[in-house]
Formats: C-alpha cells, sequence, structure tokens
C-alpha cells in the first residue's frame, strides 16, 4: 500500500481520552472487525508466504533445474500455481476489507455528524458568541475529513502493517536469528531517529488547526459580508487581513511537516543501508556454507517487507495524532454544557367549562401556563414584569443596571437609546437566551417568575421579527410556515397578507412555491423583512418582540406595512425596539436607555414636554422621520 500522507495538526490534549471515546462509536461494529482482522491477516499472510516461496522455489526447483539436461518444470509450475492462489486470496481479502472499512468509516462519521449536530442544537447562544461560525463549520469538515482519513486509510494500514511486521519477525527468527538481530538492530535506530523527529514536528502541529478554523471563519464572514466590504473600498484591507491569517496556516504547516517530510527520505534511505547490512552479512554467510541461497533470498525479502512497514507506521503516527486532534475538537463540542432549562411550567391548550380552564390537546386558540409541580392552569395573558433587574454576559462587567418595567398585557413597551445603550440585551433576557444571575432582580411573566417557565415553551408564547432576517431554502410557503409548522396554507396567506407580503409574492413566477436559496438572495431586503414579520404572525403570539423590524424597509413599504403591523400588535404585549419615530409613536411606554440604565420614561408627548434626552434623539425638527 502507497503510504499516507503526513499532515500538520495539533497533538490531542487528552490522547487516552480521545482514543477511549472513539472505540465507543467502533465497538458497536464487532462482527466487523473481527471481519476486518481476519482479512487483514489473510493479506499480511499471503505476502508473508510468498516470500517465504522464494527459499523452496530456489532450493528446491530452480537451483536443481540448473543442473538438469532435461529439467522438468511440471513441480515449478505448481508451486507458481499455488503461489497465484496465495496472491489472489491475498488481494480478495484486501478488496473485501477495503470494502467493510469503507462501511464502518461512513457509518462512524454519520453517527460522529449526527450526535455533533444535535448537539450545536441544545447549546446556548452565549457558545457561538465565543466560537466564530467557521470554527464551528470546521468541526463538520475539516475535522471529520481527518476522521475519514484515518478509517479509511490509516487503521487498515495500520493493522495490516503491524501483522507484517509480527509474521515477518517471526519468520526472520526462523530463517536465522544472526541476520534478525542486524535488523533489529538498524530498525532500532531508525526509530529512535523517528522519535526525535517527532518531537521536533509537535510544536508546528499544536496551532496548525486553529489556524484553520480561525481562517475558515474569516473567509465565512467576508463572503456573507462581500457586499458592504465593497461598498466601503475595504478589499485591500481584507486582503492583507486574510494574508495574515493565510500566513500564519502556513507557517505552522511548514514548521510541522518541515521535519515530518524527512522522515520518509530518511527511513527510505536507511533501510537501503539496513538491505545493503543484511545482503553483505549474508553473502559472509553463503560463503562459509552456514547459509543457503533460497535462505538468504527469502531473508532479503522479508528485510524489505519489514523495514517498509516500520517505517510507514511512524509515519502512521503523525496522521493518527491528526485525525485524533479533530476529534478531540469534535467531542470538546459535543461534550459542551447544554442549554440549562430547569423550568417546570409548560404551555398547553386550553379552554374554558362553567370558568374554570381544562386542559385541551386540541389547538382551541386559548393558551395557559401548566405548573407540574399542582398541574394548575394559568391563562396566558402576556403581562412581563422586569423587577429592579441587574446583568452581564460576564459577571464582572454589568450591562444592565438596576432595570425595572411592567409591560401589562396588550400594552405597547418601546426601549430606544444610542447603540450599546442594553436594548437588545432587555429581549435578550425575555427570551431566555440568557438568565439573569441570582441575586440580580427577576423577571416575572403572568406571575410566573421566568426562570421556572420551561424554554421551549416560554419561545412558543414569543414572537420575534429581528433587524437581521434569516431565510432558508426551501419555498416563501415554508419560510412562513416555520413560525408555526402546524400551520395550513390558510394561514400562512392570511399572515402574510397581515405582514402586506402577500401582494409581492402573486408577482413571483410561483408565488407561495417558490423557492428561496442563499438566504432570500433574489428578494429586496425590505421584501426578506415582511417574511420575517409574516413569519412571526403566523405563530399568533400573544407577545411579540421587534427589534428594528422595519429598520431596512424604505418609507413607502413601511407605509404599506404600517396598518398590518398595528393588526398584528393589536391584542398582544409588544415591546419594540426602533430608531424610526413612526414605529413608537403611539407606545403606551417609551423607555430611553443609556449605558444600561433607564433614564426617561413615559409617552411619546410628556417625552418631548421634559426635553431630556428624547427630544434630542427625535431631533424635533423631523419629529415624523426618526430617531436619531
Amino acid at each position: 500500500m502507497p503510504p499516507v500522507k503526513v499532515k500538520g495538526h495539533a497533538k490531542p490534549k487528552n490522547t487516552k481520552k480521545v482514543l477511549k471515546r472513539l472505540l465507543s462509536y467502533m465497538g458497536k461494529f464487532k462482527a466487523l472487525w473481527l471481519l476486518v482482522f481476519l482479512c487483514v491477516a489473510l493479506s499480511a499472510g499471503a505476502g508473508v508466504a510468498g516470500s517465504y516461496m522464494l527459499k523452496p522455489a530456489l532450493n528446491n526447483y530452480i537451483i536443481p533445474l540448473i543442473k538438469t539436461e532435461n529439467p522438468d518444470f511440471s513441480s515449478l509450475v505448481k508451486m507458481l500455481v499455488a503461489l497465484g492462489i496465495i496472491f489472489a486470496t491475498g488481494a480478495l481479502a484486501t478488496w473485501v476489507n477495503s470494502r467493510i472499512m469503507l462501511y464502518i468509516s461512513s457509518t462512524i462519521l454519520f453517527r460522529i455528524r449526527t450526535d455533533l449536530f444535535q448537539k450545536i442544537q441544545k447549546l446556548p447562544i452565549k457558545y457561538y458568541d465565543a466560537h466564530p461560525h467557521g470554527d464551528v463549520m470546521s468541526r463538520f469538515t475539516n475535522d471529520t475529513d481527518t476522521l475519514r482519513d484515518m478509517f479509511n486509510q490509516t487503521v487498515p494500514q495500520l493493522l495490516s502493517q503491524s501483522i507484517t511486521i509480527v509474521s515477518v519477525f517471526v519468520m526472520m527468527l526462523i530463517l536465522s536469528p544472526l541476520l534478525t538481530l542486524v535488523v533489529v538492530i538498524t530498525i532500532s535506530f531508525m526509530l529512535f531517529l523517528a522519535t526525535r523527529i517527532g518531537k521536533k514536528s509537535a510544536a508546528g502541529f499544536k496551532d496548525n488547526q486553529k489556524n484553520i478554523g480561525e481562517l475558515n471563519g474569516y473567509i465565512e464572514e467576508l463572503i456573507e459580508g462581500q457586499k458592504v466590504v465593497k461598498v466601503f473600498n475595504h478589499e485591500t484591507e481584507v486582503i492583507s487581513a486574510f494574508n495574515k491569517l493565510n500566513d500564519k496556516v502556513r507557517t505552522a504547516g511548514t514548521w510541522a511537516n518541515s521535519y515530518a517530510n524527512v522522515l520518509g527520505p530518511l527511513m527510505g534511505n536507511l533501510s537501503h543501508i539496513q538491505y545493503a547490512l543484511v545482503a553483505i552479512t549474508g553473502a559472509f554467510l553463503v560463503i562459509s556454507a552456514r547459509m543457503d541461497l533460497g535462505t538468504i533470498a527469502a531473508f532479503l525479502q522479508y528485510t524489505r517487507s519489514f523495514s517498509q512497514p516500520v517505517s510507514m507506521i511512524s509515519q502512521l503516527f503523525n496522521s493518527i495524532l491528526n485525525a485524533l486532534a479533530g476529534a478531540e475538537r469534535i467531542f470538546d463540542a459535543i461534550d459542551e454544557t447544554d442549554e440549562i432549562d430547569e423550568g417546570r411550567i409548560s404551555l398547553v391548550n386550553a379552554y374554558e367549562v362553567k370558568g374554570r380552564l381544562v386542559q385541551s390537546f386540541a389547538t382551541t386558540g386559548t393558551w395557559a401556563w401548566k405548573d407540574s409541580a399542582d398541574n394548575a392552569l394559568t391563562e396566558l395573558k402576556g403581562e412581563v414584569i422586569f423587577d429592579h433587574v441587574s446583568f452581564g454576559y460576564k459577571e464582572n462587567k454589568l450591562i444592565l443596571h438596576d432595570i425595572s418595567i411592567h409591560a401589562k398585557p396588550g400594552s405597547k413597551i418601546a426601549l430606544v437609546g444610542s447603540t450599546g445603550s442594553g436594548k437588545t440585551t432587555v429581549t435578550n433576557l425575555l427570551t431566555r437566551f440568557y438568565d439573569v444571575h441570582d441575586g440580580n432582580g427577576k423577571i416575572i411573566y403572568d406571575s410566573k417568575p421566568l426562570n421556572e417557565i420551561k424554554k421551549t415553551d416560554l419561545r412558543r408564547s414569543l414572537g420575534m421579527v429581528l433587524q437581521d432576517t434569516h431565510l432558508f431554502t426551501g419555498t416563501i410557503a415554508e419560510n412562513v410556515k416555520y413560525g408555526n409548522p402546524e400551520a395550513s396554507m390558510y394561514q400562512i396567506k392570511k399572515a402574510c397578507e397581515l405582514a402586506n407580503a402577500d401582494s409581492f409574492i402573486k408577482h413571483l413566477e410561483k408565488g407561495y412555491d417558490t423557492v428561496i436559496t442563499g438566504d432570500g438572495a433574489g428578494l429586496s431586503q425590505g421584501q426578506r423583512q415582511l417574511l420575517s414579520i409574516a413569519r412571526a404572525a403566523v405563530a399568533n403570539p400573544p407577545v411579540l418582540i421587534l427589534d428594528e423590524a422595519t429598520s431596512s424597509i424604505d418609507t413607502r413599504t413601511e407605509k404599506l406595512i404600517q396598518d398590518g403591523m398595528d393588526r398584528l400588535m393589536k391584542g398582544r404585549t409588544v415591546f419594540v425596539i426602533a430608531h424610526r419615530l413612526s414605529t413608537i409613536r403611539n407606545a403606551d411606554e417609551i423607555i430611553v436607555m443609556e449605558k444600561g440604565h433607564i433614564i426617561e420614561r413615559g409617552n411619546h408627548d410628556s417625552l418631548i414636554a421634559l426635553k431630556g434626552r428624547y427630544y434630542q434623539l427625535c431631533n424635533c425638527k423631523t419629529p415624523s422621520n426618526s430617531l436619531k
């Protein structure tokens, strides 16, 4: 088999733990692994037997036939046929082994990718804040590629070469203990050099995979923001930043491979020297009549068969370290702590019987909170209270300071303020993307502590429209239905009519069956935002969060959707984060935030009369346009 290409990679921090984890996946194929071992043994055995056949071929057939006037080749032909059968058996065993390993490796990688993908769905938002998207993606691509290489190439070769080494060593001892000693001494020297060189290359391996992840993340970010790069003429700057990251990958890879690539040629040349030493020693033994030609011929073949696997195994360890480091990164992600949810209160359908709520297992249009402690049902009304809440994404750095907000059912609360004032953090707490730390106040939802409500049920009760829309590959109907998987086509169309998205959808070639790709690349920003609003509308949530929901929509489009937005907000508790005055002017309460503090609160008229920060943000010369 050709040697596996050596790749630079970080050395795993805990090799034993990673191997144990991989074995848990591999252990599910015990019967197949046994078959793999038998096939590898047959393949290696065929090679060993073929080399040994040189001895009887020379001693019993070829040399005696040289001295015969009328040689009879029938016996030699029989031996050659037997040799052909042996090699054919070895080739068949190799083919069966490769097919089985292909199945095993594909299945193991399938299960690892499945576990990893399921895990990232359970991770908290803060994990993605700390890990670039490219780094997360590299675990699915680059790291799993190294595992595929290990299972498809390294593991079969390691098994084959290990069996070959043991078999050949035994045969060499049988043929000549003295020549075997020569081989052992030279091989020991070769392994000593291989170990020293391997240690030298470890320093470059350490950062290579990390650098690749950073480079992937940067490339992904730049591809997504290519329009921004071009608009602001930042091509030169991003190329310079890319070159720096790329150079880090090049430097680490070069350092790692500068030693690793020396290993193959060095071991190859040393094996030639070893072969020459054995041949010279064997020649003296033949001359002194202590060994026959058949034995020395077979032994020389075994010498080559012994040194080549030893050299290959020394190189395979680099590939194994490469794969184990990739596996460690994957398992680190799988072992991350899931999003913690200690809630016991769930959201259920309900209907009223004699003034009392009863749970329904069919859709009723009425929602209720169900406390598992006593199975009591409480109607979902949409009352939200922030009670002296302080919060920081890092415990030693607060973003919000003593925030108190009371949103009554059906009320509209507007949050305004400069960038970084803490507006979005308020909604992050309401959705429980982050939780308030103990002793830093509390959030109450319909008289229930927010952290006692199950996160999935809490988020079912919330509709959210973000400034940065995200549409998935699929039809327009499927994207709108994302807000409510049980929605009928009638409900989808009604939601789109509510958001005034229906008018532009009808003008598309396939209407609601139009397929969106590339995050809705064929749609305008305003159209994508309208679909995002329709997606929230089809969920029919009692509480609605609009985070800069109309910031990407032009004035004309905004006028078209304003009535729809009002209908959507009617009867719901609404939290609005907006710069445009038109979206918050009629709010029941406008809360002005600055550096995590509430500095003003009231309705539009009272805040204008106050002539404070809100008055400045409105820039009273153009009160109908925007908050600046």
